[in-house]
């Protein structure tokens, strides 16, 4: 750093040799480690009984434990068995995200350069303590909190932390946080906090104490919820009737416990768990990360997009497009005394200098630097003082308006044109204005000269200015974006870009990538909305721009007010705020560390083509988790319905507790590969939410449906003279027959014919089915109370069947077009999620 380090000290100093690596050993153990947010690990034992919290798996636990006081190990068994294979594949496929994630951070982990054993020394910014000394350069990321004891023009990027656009110059004692980058010069700093005792941990925790409920969690809750219900209500019916015919206790008491198993559909967080494992490892090999499974089916759920523009709709590479006098003929002599003043610049360097260095191969020759008045965030502009013989001459670039205020008269193909007057400057507004208009960035160049003794400038010296033209900037659109947004729209999501930029380069944007600007919003017009009329403006507006950090928020929480599912997608810190109070956030490889921790999901490719793979997979997910509950849910419905039904004119259970519970498992085990079953190309064109709703009405129409048919093989079992065991053997295989085979009806919306199932799901269907039809013919049958079935009942099922699988078909459609008509009708079912924390 040298000798032009301000308010360095002697070498010999302590502080100069840092901290001994004893230490440094002694902090680390007593601070813990450099990282913002740590998540409480518990031990793999507690990690997997924490997944036994499901309010249906709860339930299957205390059945079970009451069949075993009762002395029913078999049936105890089975649904130990459901439970256990659904918690751990549930636990085997949270902890194979886990180890995704951490993968990709060990990417991209972060080290800092420090001063130990007055050596330096690269180590990784977790182990980071208080009181190392920390050299810091151009391009560094400030590892902690600290004070700066040394400073070589140092100026730091705060505007991930703050929103602040310009980097800010740091002396001798002046405050660095953690998170900031440094942008121009050297220094370096003591740190002071680490952790989550920084700044940035404090807004860390803060967001993570506050996340809400994801949509598929908030969906699962409220249907669990009405499985309870209906369970306690059927449970109570049966136990009343049976008390009051007198029936014995026990057995009633078992029943009606086998009979709350059976409404349950045990095998829902196994088929979520191995739908969303599929989901990312298929993400995975379209560039997408999945911190948390969960995300796969918001990201299907979503109706907006809010995402930055630069990177995302533009490359994020700036080239100099062009250059132009005071009167707006192009002129490379303006670049050329741009590149002068980029060249001889020490203060903050921007990517417009790298720019115009890079369009500029050619060293000024001849010119010497004198002085410099670095970048100042309220002049908004830079200035270098520099002589070629006895010329001297000051040249400054910045902001137009800032640039053109100090100008007394232009500069036309390098000859002076006195008189550019208020009007004068009114008309080159109005042509940096047009520019902007075009998609441009533009600076402004101006020039005096000045006293060739003159060695030193200062601010005084940067008036009466000759205006010499601007430079013009591109960031151009992305060539793939126009495709993909449209591939959004077409998926039935809105775009909504959030930026800090100013309107007219947005807005140029937009229309060059084909993106209808329906209502546009600054910054300030949002600061004036009260939160209900920005819900109303939100809706309506394309377009926010010149935005900072907390409006971003009050944007999101806006659209969120209105019932919009809303995805956000940014990289920075000050995005954090944003991705959590968003349905799902969307992060970047590159990204920050906050932005990363706060997202759901991770791009290691910055492209929208990427969130559009999300969104399918995610509606994949949600159209299989659907199939799997309206088959179980409307035929374990029509069976309990059934087996009320037979409670009150039956001498006998319709079917023994042991005999439902194994019912409930070979059907269970014949929707094992709804996962990966086909969906129908009509279920991905459009955003989908977990509608309890249209699953109870789907389970109230069809549910009556398997019921009326399983009261219809009561009366031929009772005809032929069934007693209970043949009673009992018949009605089950009726029941697994008509449940395995309407799978394949209620898998597709449209004709199951010209639908084909996925082969896994059509063999292991077809396979349990088979099971059950020779299971009363095998030793196993006195186990389960099972009797051989005359070949009579086999013609009669199979007419059964075929009458049931054509009125289900009849009937889905009806149930279909009249959840559509209401779903036009009917706002969207508020499954807005809950803080939890």
């Amino acid at each position: 750093m040298g000798s032009a380090l301000i308010g360095s000290v002697d070498e010999a100093s302590a502080e100069q040799r840092g901290l001994t690596d004893a230490q440094a050993r002694a902090r680390l153990a007593q601070y813990g480690p450099n990282v913002v947010l740590r998540r409480r690990r518990h031990s793999v034992v507690v990690e997997y009984l924490l997944h036994l919290r499901n309010p249906l798996v709860l339930l299957l636990i205390a059945a079970s434990s009451i069949l075993g006081w009762t002395g029913e190990t078999t049936s105890m068994a089975i649904i130990l068995a459901i439970v256990l294979a659904s918690v751990t594949l549930d636990f085997v496929q949270e902890h194979r995200a886990e180890r995704s994630l951490a993968r990709l951070q060990a990417t991209i982990a972060a080290t800092a350069l420090v001063v130990r054993n007055a050596e330096r020394r690269e180590i990784p910014v977790a182990q980071v303590v208080p009181g190392d000394l920390v050299l810091l350069a151009a391009g560094d990321v400030v590892a902690a909190d600290g004070h700066v004891t040394a400073a070589d023009r140092l100026f730091v990027d705060e505007s991930a932390l703050t929103g602040e656009s310009f980097p800010v110059e740091k002396t001798p004692q002046a405050t660095v946080r953690m998170g900031a980058s440094v942008a121009n010069g050297s220094g370096r700093f003591v740190v002071e906090a680490t952790g989550a005792s920084t700044a940035l941990g404090s807004m860390a925790g803060e967001l993570a104490s506050t996340r809400h409920e994801p949509p598929l969690e908030a969906g699962a809750r409220r249907f669990g919820g009405m499985i309870l219900r209906l369970t306690l209500f059927l449970v109570l019916f049966v136990l009343l009737v049976n008390a009051a015919f007198h029936r014995p206790w026990l057995d009633s008491f078992l029943f009606a416990v086998a009979l709350a198993v059976g409404l349950t559909p045990e095998l829902l967080p196994m088929i979520v768990s191995v739908t969303l494992a599929r989901g990312a490892l298929r993400l995975a090999r379209h560039h997408v990360i999945v911190k948390r499974p969960s995300a796969i089916y918001a990201l299907g759920s979503i109706d907006v997009l809010c995402t930055d523009k630069t990177g995302t709709l533009t490359e994020a590479r700036i080239r100099v497009a062009g250059s132009e006098d005071a009167s707006g003929t192009a002129d490379d002599r303006v670049l050329a005394i741009a590149a002068i003043n980029s060249r001889f610049a020490t203060g903050v360097r921007s990517p417009l200098d790298d720019a115009i260095l890079a369009s500029t191969t050619t060293e000024p020759r001849g010119w010497r630097k004198l002085d410099e008045l670095p970048f100042d965030f309220s002049r908004r502009l830079v200035s270098v003082l520099v002589a070629e013989g006895d010329e001297t001459l000051l040249i400054v670039k910045g902001a137009p308006e800032d640039v053109l205020a100090r100008c007394t008269h232009g500069m036309v193909r390098g000859e002076s044109r006195p008189g550019i007057a208020a009007l004068d400057i009114t008309a080159a507004i109005a042509r940096f204005e047009a520019l902007g208009e075009r998609g441009f960035r533009v600076l402004a160049i101006a020039t005096r000269k000045l006293p060739a003794s003159l060695t030193r400038a200062n601010a005084e010296d940067e008036t009466d200015l000759a205006f010499e033209g601007f430079v013009t900037f591109l960031d151009p659109p992305r060539a793939d974006a126009a495709h993909a947004i449209a591939a959004l729209a077409s998926a039935g999501i809105e775009m909504k870009i959030v930026t800090g930029d100013n309107e007219r380069v947005a807005r140029h944007v937009c229309e060059s990538l084909n993106i209808a600007v329906a209502g546009m919003l600054v910054g300030r017009e949002i600061d004036a909305l009260s939160d209900e009329a920005l819900s109303k403006a939100a809706l309506r507006a394309t377009l926010f721009c010149r935005v900072a950090p907390a409006q971003k928020t009050r944007i999101i929480h806006a659209l969120r007010s209105c019932g919009r599912i809303v995805g956000f997608m940014g990289d920075g810190i000050n995005d954090a705020p944003a991705m959590h109070a968003a349905d799902v956030g969307i992060s970047v490889q590159g990204a920050t560390g906050v932005a990363r921790e706060a997202a759901d999901v991770i791009l290691t490719h910055r492209r929208l083509g990427v969130v559009r793979d999300g969104v399918m997979e995610g509606r994949r997910t949600y159209a299989n988790i659907m199939k799997y509950l309206m088959m179980a849910t409307s035929s374990n419905f029509g069976n309990m319905l059934s087996m009320a039904a037979g409670t009150l004119f039956l001498p006998f259970l319709p079917m023994l507790p042991v005999q439902i519970l194994l019912n409930n498992l070979l059907y269970d085990i014949s929707e094992t590969a709804i996962p990966f079953d086909r969906v129908d190309e009509a279920e991905l064109r459009r955003p989908h939410v977990w509608d309890v709703r249209e699953i109870r009405r789907f389970m109230l129409v069809l549910g009556p449906v398997s019921s009326l048919f399983d009261l219809i093989t009561f009366g031929v079992l009772l005809l032929i003279g069934a007693g209970p065991a043949l009673f009992q053997t018949g009605w089950f295989i009726e029941s697994i027959a008509t449940q395995v085979l309407v799978i394949f009806v209620i898998r597709t919306r449209h004709n199951p014919l010209r639908s084909r199932p996925h082969p896994l799901l059509a063999a292991t269907s077809l396979a349990v089915l088979a099971i059950a039809v020779a299971l009363p013919f095998s030793p196993l049958a006195p186990l389960v109370g099972f009797v051989p079935l005359p070949a009579m009942f086999f013609a009669v099922l199979i007419v059964l069947v075929v009458a049931y699988l054509a009125l289900v078909q009849a009937c889905k459609k009806r149930a279909f077009r009249a959840h559509e008509r209401w779903r036009k009708r009917a706002p969207a079912p508020e499954l807005r999620t809950r803080r939890v924390g």
